[in-house]
């Protein structure tokens, strides 16, 4: 199994020293990932209802302070060497299909082959429609023709497109990324359209393990939603093995157990010995990289849990 982590782009992370500093850290700690948040405006007026709360509310509705993720990534890749940058994940109406497609590829050519697209559709209607999506209700469908622009931009020699809601044509468009074919594309999401769209066209699938209206905190809920994705992409036609998997442990807790509505211990929370065990049966249910969320304001608090998560479980699974 692989770690890594996603930081939001507020906090410790949005100075540049502390952004710097937590990269630099966990590239030196055998991190394989960095990931980071993605909102551009934060809406004044929230009404959309936040997926991963029981009631709906955004906890961060706080202030406007976010730094732009592609830019963000862009200067952490300048600063290591082996660290892959993830987006996690990239809302797909927030930008311009070949904008967000020549964004990506630059990056990905700067860092020298180091990024992995996290794609999601995005839940937030007030953001999505101020930066100009040409729509909200249908964002399934336009996620499904960036995923397949994108790769058309990164590969064809003369990309066309022809869709509802992407069209290009005419252009040139290079240099195409340093990863052939292309950088791995994880779907994020946790309902069936996500694992449907991750098993349809995804290099990997990418939740979350907090949603409740389709939790992954417990390791059955988990193989029962990856086993669906599998079956979406036998289906069509794909081998499903040669789809990464990823899991966000939000709510990550080394030193003090969370329950569960059933009074059961939450995974990845309580002792070292737990989550070593928890680590270890979720890679044997089908895992292949944990991605502990973690935000602080704190930059030492930071740095002590992902230092802590090193020393107690990533050295003694090697």
């Amino acid at each position: 199994m692989k770690f890594g982590l996603h930081a939001g782009t507020r906090g410790a992370a949005m100075d540049p020293d502390g952004l710097l500093t937590i990269a630099r850290r966990a590239e030196e700690l055998g991190y394989t990932h960095l990931g980071l948040s993605d909102h551009v405006v934060i809406a004044t007026d929230v009404n959309s209802p936040y997926p991963y709360t029981k009631s709906g509310k955004w906890f961060a509705h706080d202030t406007g302070e976010c730094l732009d993720q592609l830019t963000a990534l862009a200067f952490v890749a300048a600063s290591t060497t082996t660290l892959r940058l993830l987006t996690s994940v990239m809302v797909l109406p927030h930008r311009p299909v070949v904008l967000t497609a020549k964004m990506l590829g630059t990056i990905d050519h700067l860092s020298r082959g180091r990024l992995t697209v996290g794609v999601g559709v995005g839940w937030m209607e007030e953001e999505i429609m101020a930066l100009g999506a040409p729509t909200f209700a249908g964002r399934g469908k336009l996620a499904d023709e960036y995923i397949e622009g994108f790769r058309a931009l990164w590969t064809q020699a003369n990309p066309v497109y022809e869709g509802e809601y992407v069209n290009f044509s005419g252009i040139l468009f290079e240099p195409k990324p340093t990863q052939k074919p292309y950088p791995p594309i994880w779907v994020g999401g946790e309902t069936r359209p996500a694992r449907r769209r991750a098993g349809k066209m995804g290099d990997g699938w990418y939740p979350v393990n907090n949603n409740p209206a389709a939790p992954y905190d417990t390791l059955d809920r988990y193989t029962a939603g990856l086993a669906d994705m599998r079956a979406q992409a036998e289906a069509v036609g794909r081998d499903p093995d040669k789809i990464e998997t990823g899991l966000i442990t939000v709510g990550y807790r080394m030193g003090e157990a969370d329950q569960l509505d059933d009074g059961s211990r939450k995974p990845f929370t309580g002792s070292a010995d737990d989550i070593l065990n928890d680590v270890g049966a979720f890679r044997d249910g089908g895992l292949g990289h944990m991605i502990i969320g973690f935000e602080s304001d704190d930059l030492q608090r930071s740095l002590d849990t992902i230092e802590k998560f090193a020393e107690e479980v990533i050295t003694k699974l090697r």
